[in-house]
């Protein structure tokens, strides 16, 4: 048998703490709990888990900053959930390195479908400082030998071992992010819509199709996120066109 993956609960409200449990243990993890971001952080270390939830609206160090923290050390999958659900605070979650984030009061079934669908995504990391990923992908000078990149002018993009380069420099992408770019890569000049890209993030099992509008507005973050990285304008794109009101699809070559 394969040994249980581990998670981290980071939530400050008792009772919110002990369904967060309840519905990880459910899905067969062993769980850790904290009630602050400090306390958290210190069992994402100690534990490297597979999944944590981290809670926005903390006293002391809140949710933002500690997504930061975490990022830093640890390649986990990172859901952040919170009763505010306006853009500026989905933006600044997903842009402290968040690959999911939902709103309060949640559905325990709905929040379990999107793990499982995260977990479903090849898990690696391009940070070898981030000692808690399952396995490390070699630097991009030495994937070369490796057969499989896609590329698209000059960006360059390798499924298996989850690597991005722009003429020659890697790039680090989010999970979320990563898988984004890939779709996009897959469709080439075919448009991908919003709600697509959602869908392949969170899956179809226990949605239905259905994407909320937060869905959607996340999706947008995470290509903004993407193009930030990459060092490229949405106005004068190089390799990811807008079709407002749509999706994207990636530029002509």
């Amino acid at each position: 048998m394969n040994a249980p993956q581990t998670a981290v609960v980071i939530e400050d409200e008792a009772d919110i703490r002990g369904l967060l449990v309840e519905v990880l243990q459910q899905a067969g993890f062993v769980v850790h709990a904290a009630a602050s971001g400090l306390e958290g952080l210190a069992l994402v270390e100690a534990h490297a888990p597979t999944v944590t939830t981290l809670d926005v609206s903390m006293p002391g160090m809140d949710g933002f900053e500690t997504a930061k923290r975490i990022r830093a050390v640890s390649d986990t999958y990172l859901v952040m959930l919170t009763a505010r659900a306006d853009e500026v605070d989905v933006l600044q979650g997903l842009q402290a390195g968040a690959d999911d984030y939902v709103t309060k009061p949640f559905r325990p079934r709905e929040l379990r479908a999107r793990i499982e669908a995260m977990l479903r995504r090849p898990r690696h990391t391009n940070n070898p400082a981030r000692a808690t990923a399952t396995a490390t992908a070699p630097a991009t000078k030495d994937a070369d030998q490796y057969p499989g990149w896609l590329e698209h002018r000059g960006l360059r993009l390798h499924p298996e071992l989850r690597l991005v380069s722009v003429t020659g420099h890697e790039v680090e992408l989010t999970k979320s992010e990563f898988d984004i770019l890939h779709e996009l890569f897959r469709a080439g000049r075919r448009i991908v819509g919003k709600e697509d890209l959602a869908r392949h993030l969170h899956g179809d099992r226990g949605y239905g199709g259905y994407v909320s509008e937060q869905d959607t507005r996340a999706i947008e973050v995470h290509v903004a996120n993407v193009r930030r990285k990459l060092g490229e304008s949405a106005i004068t794109p190089t390799w990811i066109e807008t079709i407002r009101g749509i999706g994207y699809r990636l530029t002509a070559s």
